[in-house]
């Protein structure tokens, strides 16, 4: 027996149509790309701080990639909210976000304690990020089939 088999059918049906509804959806898109809208918008208002964490990571020129990701982010944060090649945009924040994953949360190299901790966390949370972009991808390439 399922735990789905001990809820009823009209609390099933109301919380499929909560979880189906258009506002849900949309603020769930929104959710999902809050980091990289709000990444960017930091990157803007504080520019040689994004200069600053270009250097941090050996992206030269500083100034190309600090433009690059606030372009990237943004876009494909639209394209995932509005729904334009939300399959592509999805698909290209994950793989965004595994690599930047492996080149700022490195914490295999970092000493045994609260920093490794706090780092190897966030690690595996972008990994879940990354992944529930595919899920995303999947979802839009295939309207819901195979649910």
């Amino acid at each position: 027996m399922t735990f789905q088999s001990h809820i009823s059918n009209p609390v099933r049906s109301s919380m499929a149509r909560a979880v189906r509804s258009p506002v849900t959806r949309t603020m769930s898109l929104i959710a999902l790309c809050a980091a990289y809208i709000q990444g960017p918008i930091s990157k803007i208002y504080d520019f040689n701080g994004a200069l600053a964490e270009m250097d941090h990571f050996g992206l030269h020129p500083a100034v190309f990639f600090a433009v690059a990701v606030i372009v990237f982010e943004l876009t494909a944060s639209a394209m995932v909210i509005c729904g334009f090649l939300r399959w592509a945009g999805a698909l290209a924040l994950s793989g965004f976000t595994l690599v930047a994953t492996f080149i700022a949360l490195r914490f295999w190299e970092i000493a045994p304690g609260m920093d490794r901790m706090m780092a190897t966390n966030a690690f595996f949370e972008h990994l879940g990020l990354a992944g529930a972009f595919v899920f995303v991808a999947a979802f839009d390439l295939t309207k819901g089939a195979g649910k």
